[in-house]
């Protein structure tokens, strides 16, 4: 029995974010592997890119205020993480000087 992948869909936001990296001199196989992605997708979005063809997931519009919670959201999620790696590591270092 086969179990079918779901097929992930990305934001124009995120395909713009990806190209501006690739564009800005990153290799292609870097960025796509910083973003947890395949690096044939994002071979796929420059050719579509340079055709003009470049299509987000959402049909939808998103308001400003969206775009602003969703990037409180990323921040508060990156400074938890960015708080909890300097707890461990001072409790790492205080274990060393007693």
């Amino acid at each position: 029995m086969k179990v079918k992948q779901s097929k992930a869909q990305y934001t124009i936001e995120f395909k713009q974010e990806a190209l501006r990296l690739v564009k800005s001199g990153q290799p292609a196989m870097q960025v796509a592997s910083t973003l947890g992605m395949p690096h044939q997708t994002l071979d796929n979005w420059l050719r579509a890119d340079k055709l003009g063809k470049l299509s987000g997931a959402c049909k939808h519009v998103v308001s400003p205020e969206q775009m602003e919670l969703a990037r409180l959201r990323a921040e508060n999620a990156r400074l938890k993480m960015e708080r909890d790696i300097l707890k461990k590591a001072a409790a790492c270092f205080a274990k060393d000087h007693l």
